[in-house]
């Protein structure tokens, strides 16, 4: 059977969503130089005048190598469009009159028509039936055959993903369905969405500038970052899991990598409330590793098959290789990115260091710093897990109300507090930086509350942007087995992290 809209980048749909004709035409050329397929909708511009307007344009341009397809959703499906079937039928049908060769109707608009079909209206030629969920992912059927009465030639299913099981149940559904798209919506939907080409979806949506629906990617990062086109089930998938993820940088990161050293990858991010759903669903999405963050470095160190030495030390692991017989290796790489951001700016043997906090990373930069010959003091606001991360690195614990009058070489923050989007946010006052230095394992924003204060007070700071990119160069280098391309894959992160803090001024 011939595929829906081609092979490759065809089957990436740029969307173009503005209110004026005028921004609807721009986004459309810029989609036009990633992709042939384009979506246009014709239900978020303002009014009938600016509808009538573009596809006038979009007329006498005659994108002839495009494939055009036109939605005018109604809100009863999900859209912008306030005005009924009928209204929707006319704009579909000057659509066509404009060159789309297809159009987007939704199941409540099908159901208003007499027996169900939109045979007999001079639409486009072509019909992608949509059923759209911004709830949750419905109860689906093992799969879908297009129907032979009601005239259209495909079937899309958009849903909300709520938990990672739904995004597995919307793949499998894809995967048994012909002709069909199913897109994954949500944060938690969203490596679906990217994989969903991978697993039979005859389109990947992606937005051209504004986002249109939950989760979704924009077109330029789907097409070139994560060249969701060339995913195959020979691709190695691996990710990062975290609660929040949003701000990660690591897909840039480890992405950056493998387009630069040509390898058959790809790592994504996946937002996970419940440890225990990703873990079930790893053979699912064929995750060959993955990086951990916060809240589950602990956490996932009890899932192991097997550790490394040193992270068993540590009792946290950040990176977890996913062997071929499915049993988990853990291993940790943050030990390397604290000792190699501090080594360049301070001597570690005989120096005296706090660390502020008593999870996974400031376990790591504990035995990391002990290792070095430093000796460790830890304050946490949790009492009892400060005395045991003290007690296993041999260092002593220094309670918050000392800070004041106490002195150290270093202070370096392991906890949350002062990361994005809480940036206005310290965990420590001005005057309890008494030190020679301060380390933010934070690296987003690449200069915290808490090093804003230690410069004012003529402290050294260092971001956590190079621990950051040490750690993560480190699993590149442990998953792939080569030596990583370190240079690009720096310019990468730091590039966004500065475009991101300007764009926030």
């Amino acid at each position: 059977m011939k595929p829906l809209f081609g092979n490759g980048a065809h089957r990436l749909c740029g969307v173009a969503a503005a209110s004026t004709a005028r921004e609807m035409g721009k986004l459309l050329r810029q989609a036009l130089r990633l992709t042939h397929t384009v979506e246009l909708r014709l239900d978020w511009l303002e009014n009938d005048q600016e509808r009538e307007k573009f596809l006038g344009n979009l007329k006498r341009a005659g994108f002839r190598k495009a494939v055009l397809l036109a939605t005018c959703r109604r809100r009863i499906g999900g859209g912008e469009f306030s005005g009924d079937a009928a209204a929707e039928l006319f704009w579909l049908m000057k659509a066509r009159e404009a060159g789309c060769q297809w159009c987007d109707l939704e199941i409540e608009t099908l159901r208003e028509l007499p027996g169900e079909s939109v045979r007999g209206y001079p639409v486009p030629e072509k019909v992608l039936l949509s059923i759209h969920d911004f709830r949750r992912t419905p109860r689906l059927p093992q799969k879908v055959a297009v129907p032979a009465r009601g005239g259209v030639d495909g079937i899309k299913v958009a849903a909300m993903a709520r938990q990672i099981d739904d995004s597995v149940r919307l793949l499998e559904w894809v995967r048994k369905s012909r002709q069909a798209v199913v897109v994954p919506m949500g944060e938690i939907g969203m490596p679906a969405r990217i994989l969903a080409l991978r697993e039979g979806s005859a389109l990947a949506y992606a937005p051209v500038a504004v986002e249109t629906a939950p989760g979704q990617v924009h077109l330029r990062e789907l097409k070139v970052l994560y060249r969701a086109h060339r995913l195959t089930h020979r691709t190695r998938v691996y990710g990062v899991i975290g609660n929040p993820i949003g701000h990660s940088l690591s897909p840039l990161l480890h992405n950056t990598g493998y387009i630069a050293a040509r390898r058959d990858a790809v790592f994504l991010p996946f937002l996970v409330e419940r440890l225990e759903d990703f873990l079930k669903a790893v053979p699912e999405f064929g995750v060959s590793g993955f990086s951990v963050t916060l809240p589950h470095k602990q956490a996932v160190f009890r899932r192991l098959d097997e550790c490394e030495p040193l992270a068993t030390k540590i009792g946290a692991v950040n990176t977890v290789t996913v062997r071929r017989d499915g049993s988990l290796y853990g291993s940790n790489t943050d030990y390397l990115g604290v000792l190699r951001a501090l080594e360049k700016k301070m001597k570690l043997p005989g120096s005296r260091v706090l660390i502020v906090g008593a999870g996974g990373s400031a376990r790591a930069a504990a035995f990391a710093l002990a290792k070095a010959g430093a000796q460790v003091c830890v304050c946490a606001r949790r009492e009892i897990a400060a005395q045991k991360l003290a007690r296993a690195v041999g260092g002593e614990v220094v309670p918050r109300a000392a800070l004041r009058k106490a002195k150290f070489d270093a202070i370096l923050n392991a906890t949350p507090v002062g990361m994005y989007p809480q940036a206005g946010a310290s965990p420590l006052a001005a005057g309890e930086l008494n030190c020679s230095l301060v380390m933010d394992l934070i690296y987003r924003p690449m200069q915290t509350k808490l090093l804003q204060l230690a410069s004012h007070r003529g402290i050294q700071t260092v971001s956590g942007v190079e621990m950051f990119l040490a750690q993560g160069i480190a699993q590149w280098e442990h998953w792939m087995g080569s030596r990583a391309p370190e240079p690009l894959m720096r310019k990468a992160v730091l590039a966004e992290l500065k475009a991101k803090e300007k764009a926030h001024r």
